[in-house]
């Protein structure tokens, strides 16, 4: 039963809404269809209570009596239709009409109290500034006129039936009073449900937010992406060309050279002059397999950094002795370190690989009879290894291509080929190890390559660095 009330009131207070209409708009709406339905009421009960008074009244006392079921009648029934508009145009014209039209009578029922609820309701329920103004000043003038400047009227209800006189006043005070309590609850409620809304919007504002942020690290890293996919499809040119060029004519060589050995049975000593070129092509290419092998392995992020503590010196050494070959062609003078243990922590295997590609590099760009040194020196938490070269030096174009990794070769001194990979390798591999890498470079003056490698935690380089010196390779 409570639930089919509920219902009813439902029906009554949205009557003439619609799907879709603003939120604001149907609330107003409900708090004047309420308004209307229970001044419908009252005007179905005024009736009823005149004729249970013994006293006279007069025909139009029984016309205000049951106006307000007509007009709220009528105002309830636009609004079924949705003719919004015209119903409050009938509201707040009839009902101040009606009540003024009362006292013009000169009849005092007591409804002077409406006149001032037709002013309060339409601050809340009229749009246009120029419509509140006509009402709210129509209703106080009449309010003004019927109770302060007229009092003497012929037909008192005061006077007749006083319970039935404040029945009226107190009826109007609770009719203020619902009306203000109404607009009160429905604004608070419209408040609090923009207040939801603002919040659920700052929330989904925030979730835009943080997905404009996803959204710009994940362009970042596609561009970063893009970017590396450019420079991997530049190196496998690259990589092609070398291929291509650098490793074939050398294979072609050594394949003509027994195919004439074969066809034509050279003599030996013929094929002695032939074969110090040969050696040179044959190094060129164990150099070059080697380098790419590393950086295949490198850029496929298989060639993990395994640190380790070991003898930098006993790497140094072993350079010393696979780059031997090398400068005994060009008579090039290698200076290493005095033999003393110095220990380090980082890859073996690419520390040497770095080091025999400095070496190898200082050794083709140096002119005959020249010198190569590998020096070490001491830095905070770090010992820097150098390599320096008397050879023809690298233009300040070359330096800055070098610096910025672009893959470029020069032929060395004695017309040595090269790659352009080795240089790449170096600084790759220097920086997996927590190292910096270093060129400095004048024409004619030689070149300087450096770079630094962590202490070992375990041992005291200081005194092993105060024992060590430099002799004559």
């Amino acid at each position: 039963m409570f639930k089919k009330i509920v219902g009813f009131f439902n029906g009554v207070k949205y009557l003439g809404s619609w799907e879709g209409m603003d939120d604001y708009e149907r609330r107003r709406l409900g708090i004047f269809n309420l308004i209307n339905f229970f001044g419908f009421l009252t005007g179905l009960c005024m009736p009823v209570a005149g004729l249970l008074n013994e006293g006279y009244l007069p025909p139009l006392a029984w016309i205000i009596a049951v106006a307000p079921a007509v007009i709220s009648g009528l105002v309830l029934l636009f609004n079924y239709f949705q003719e919004h508009r015209k119903s409050r145009i009938i509201y707040f014209t009839c009902y101040p009409i009606i009540t003024s039209v009362v006292y013009l009578g000169d009849i005092d029922v007591g409804i002077n109290l409406f006149l001032l609820l037709y002013a309060v309701l339409a601050v809340f329920f009229l749009q246009r500034i120029s419509n509140v103004a006509f009402a709210v000043i129509f209703s106080v003038s009449c309010y003004v006129s019927v109770t302060l400047i007229y009092r003497n009227y012929t037909f008192r209800l005061e006077d007749i039936n006083y319970p039935f006189y404040v029945a009226n006043q107190v009826l109007a005070i609770l009719f203020i009073f619902a009306g203000i309590i109404l607009i009160k609850k429905e604004s608070n409620g419209y408040q609090a449900e923009i207040l939801e809304r603002n919040r659920l919007l700052e929330e989904k504002n925030y979730e835009i937010e943080c997905q404009k942020i996803l959204l710009a690290e994940k362009a970042t890293q596609l561009e970063e992406q893009t970017r590396q996919l450019s420079e991997l499809n530049a190196v496998k040119n690259r990589l092609f060309s070398i291929i291509g060029h650098d490793l074939r004519t050398p294979i072609y060589g050594l394949r003509n050279l027994f195919k004439n050995v074969q066809q034509y049975d050279l003599p030996g000593d013929d094929i002695k002059l032939l074969v110090p070129e040969i050696s040179q092509d044959l190094q060129h290419i164990t150099g070059l397999m080697e380098n790419l092998l590393q950086w295949a392995k490198s850029q496929m992020q298989g060639n993990q950094v395994n640190p380790t503590d070991f003898d930098l010196y006993a790497v140094i050494k072993e350079v010393y002795q696979q780059t031997q070959i090398q400068a005994q062609q060009k008579y090039v003078g290698i200076k290493i370190p005095r033999e003393d243990e110095i220990m380090v922590h980082a890859d073996r295997d690419m520390i040497s690989l770095v080091l025999r590609n400095l070496v190898s590099n200082a050794i083709k760009f140096t002119d005959k009879a020249g010198q190569v040194t590998i020096d070490i020196e001491e830095q905070p938490g770090s010992l820097l290894v150098l390599v320096r070269d008397t050879g023809m030096g690298i233009s300040p174009e070359n330096l800055k291509k070098i610096l910025e990794q672009q893959y470029f070769s020069t032929k060395g001194t004695s017309n040595e080929h090269g790659t352009g990979l080795g240089l790449m390798l170096c600084r790759d591999f220097v920086e997996k190890n927590k190292g910096r890498f270093d060129i400095e470079s004048k024409v004619g003056a030689g070149t300087v390559c450096s770079f630094s490698i962590p202490y070992s935690p375990e041992i005291d380089h200081e005194e092993l660095l105060q024992q060590s010196g430099e002799l004559d390779a």
